[in-house]
């Protein structure tokens, strides 16, 4: 799996919405939505700061590593 993006479970922990946090955060809801989707292919290490602010919380918090399923491979 790789990095996971546990961005929705920090929202949902500090009852902020998707509109909300684009707000805060001063990025577009599009790509917020892609980012939260684990659709992104790399976040800004400036827009993970802003995130982090907004929500009151680390970096490990939003993203966790998983390894990868050596039999899928």
């Amino acid at each position: 799996m790789g990095i996971v993006v546990n961005l929705d479970v920090m929202m949902a922990r500090r009852k902020m919405s998707l509109t909300d946090l684009a707000n805060e955060v001063d990025i577009t809801l599009a790509n917020l939505s892609i980012l939260k989707n684990n659709k992104a292919r790399a976040v800004r290490f400036s827009t993970l700061e802003a995130i982090c602010r907004a929500l009151d919380c680390q970096p490990g918090d939003i993203l966790e590593y998983t390894a990868e399923d050596a039999s899928k491979s």
